[in-house]
């Protein structure tokens, strides 16, 4: 971790793990998916200790105060210490997890370019 004040955002998001790039990182800050104190935000903005954090990175949304700083990746443990995840935000994704367990979108099996039996079922099951 480190104990200056100029972190950039998407730095920090690639270093706690959020994403998988750095690039990936300053896309979702550049499409307004990273919000924070609900203010959409740069990609050259500076990170800073008790920031809270809105990310929706496609598949899940967080809610995290920033408790730590660090523009460079470590292993998960040192990356978890650098945040802490709302009660809420913990909440919403354990519901969205429940929600796709119990109702799986209907054409995540197919993989690949549906064939006309897989095109049938879908319009079957309501899609």
């Amino acid at each position: 971790m480190t104990d200056n004040d100029n972190v950039r955002i998407d730095k920090w998001l690639w270093a706690a793990r959020f994403f998988k790039t750095r690039s990936l990182a300053a896309d979702a800050v550049d499409r307004g998916r990273v919000r924070i104190g609900g203010e959409p935000v740069k990609p050259a903005r500076s990170v800073k200790v008790d920031d809270k954090i809105f990310i929706d990175n496609g598949s899940n949304r967080w809610e995290v105060v920033v408790l730590g700083l660090s523009d460079k990746r470590g292993p998960a443990p040192v990356a978890q210490a650098l945040y802490r995840e709302t009660e809420e935000s913990l909440v919403r994704r354990e519901n969205d997890q429940e929600a796709r367990r119990l109702f799986p979108e209907p054409g995540s099996t197919i993989k690949g370019r549906p064939t006309k039996r897989d095109r049938r079922a879908i319009t079957r099951a309501g899609g």
